[in-house]
Order: structure tokens, then sequence, then C-alpha cells
């Protein structure tokens, strides 16, 4: 193993015990009710006591063994590192179907060395479901305690190429009603032209039924580097293509599928009107 394997290998190990901590105390704090502390981009953008509260845990238990790294994450201030390695972390992504009870929502956290994603990891405390990867060492999901000893991964691949009116989608809709006017408008466009549209609410996991198969592309406007720096890694170890541009709406998007078939989802979701004129 290379210098920057033996690297990335250590910082999944931190990124697997720090965000199977981070996902038990969502589990927990979950089953004793969830109030809104506050908005942020609309009144439908809402952040919860559990999203601070599990960010400061990720901060804590990646900087404490790891002092000399950067922290990036949706809740609080952006911590500048010195070693060349930050960390990207979205304590709840999906923090609205938390707050409702719906089970499709996660813990995310990525590392990054030089500005390259070189481990992710993705957790959603409602299911035990985990998803790891490492740069040029594969994508694994797992069932149950994302540390313990009895977890036996299992290695994800992307489903195989299927035509176009064969796939199935995942989208979704930003907070801001002008931009999902956009959305809805491009969504009305592709649904005749594939097999079906979700819309689920968690990009990260989105990324991650990509990697196992479980969808055929994902496209949505208004994502951050947090919702998607670890499951945009979980997707291409498996076998998917993600590139970062700009939505129809002005505002950063990203768009992932399968490596083969990945041209003509392109095409497909540029043609639909979700993506910005020339792109």
């Amino acid at each position: 193993m290379s210098d920057g394997e033996a690297l990335g290998e250590g910082l999944l190990e931190l990124a697997v015990r720090a965000a199977a901590e981070a996902a038990t105390l969502v589990a927990a704090r979950r089953s004793g009710g969830v109030r809104v502390s506050g908005t942020k981009s609309s009144d439908v953008d809402i952040v919860t006591e559990v999203d601070t509260e599990c960010e400061r845990l990720l901060r804590s238990l990646v900087l404490t063994a790891r002092p000399e790294d950067g922290f990036l994450g949706e809740e609080g201030d952006d911590v500048i590192g010195s070693s060349g390695v930050r960390w990207i972390a979205d304590p709840i992504d999906g923090t609205v179907n938390f707050l409702y009870g719906l089970p499709q929502y996660a813990v995310s956290l990525a590392a990054e060395v030089d500005g390259e994603v070189v481990a992710g990891v993705v957790v959603n405390p409602a299911t035990g479901v985990a998803y790891r990867a490492r740069r040029g060492g594969g994508a694994w999901r797992w069932q149950g305690p994302a540390a313990s000893k009895d977890a036996r991964p299992e290695r994800l691949e992307v489903r195989g190429a299927v035509p176009v009116a064969e796939r199935l989608v995942l989208t979704g809709f930003n907070y801001e009603a002008h931009i999902r006017r956009i959305q809805a408008a491009a969504a009305a466009s592709l649904l005749p032209r594939v097999r079906d549209i979700r819309r689920l609410g968690a990009c990260a996991l989105d990324l991650c039924h990509v990697a196992e198969g479980a969808a055929d592309g994902y496209v949505e406007e208004g994502v951050e580097l947090w919702d998607h720096a670890a499951g945009a890694l979980i997707a291409e170890e498996a076998g998917a293509r993600s590139v970062r541009t700009v939505g129809r709406g002005g505002k950063a998007a990203l768009v992932c599928a399968p490596e083969t078939g990945f041209d003509d989802f392109w095409a497909l979701v540029r043609d639909a009107g979700f993506l910005a004129e020339g792109e």
C-alpha cells in the first residue's frame, strides 16, 4: 500500500468511527422528539438542535484525533488546517425527513487531501445501513453498527446499462421557490422519457442508491459540497461518474450516473431543462 493509500485508509477508519458515533446520537435524539431551532435560506430550509449537536460531535471527534486538519460543516464556522487534510460534514442530510420521522436521512462525513476527496462515509441512523469508500479502494455497504467487528461489508456496483426509457432517476428540490419552479418544469419534461422519478430527500443517500444499483441516475440543483462529498465518492468507487456543474437556475448542480450510459443521461437532463444553457 502506498503512502497515499495508507493515509486514505487511516482517514476512512476515523470517518467510520466518527460517523457511527454521530449516527448513534442522531438516532437517540430522534426517539426523544425533534424541535426546529431555526431556518436558513427560506422558511422551509430548517435546522434542528440535533443538526448542531451532531456537527459539534463530529468536529470534536476528528479534530481531537487530527488537530492540524481543517473542517467544513454545514452548521458551523470553517476551520482552516495546516495538514492538507480537510473534513467535510453534513450532520443530518435530509433534515426535513428527520423532522417528520421519515427514515431517509444520513450522517455524511468525507475527508479530502489537497482538495481531492479520498474517503467518505454515509450512515442512515434510522435503518442502520452504512456506506463507505476510499479513493481507489471500492465502495462498500453494511448493516448494523458501523464500527462493529460483526459488520460484514458488501461491495457495491452500479446497475448495468439500460435504455434511457428504463432508467429510474433520483432528484431533489431546492428550498428557494423560483428554483423549485425551474426544477418542477424540468422534472415534468423528464418524466415521460424515463421509467420514473423519485424525490427521496437526502442527496448523500441518493448517491449511495446509485452506487448500490437501486437507481440509474441522480440530478439536483442547489446542492453544497457537504451534501455530496462522501456520497459522490461512494458512487464513483462503485462505477459511477459524478460531475459538478451549474443548474438552470444558476446554482451549483450535481449529475451522477453509471459510467456506462453517463453521456446519454447528461444529454437527457440537459435537454429536460435541469442544467444551465451551454452545459
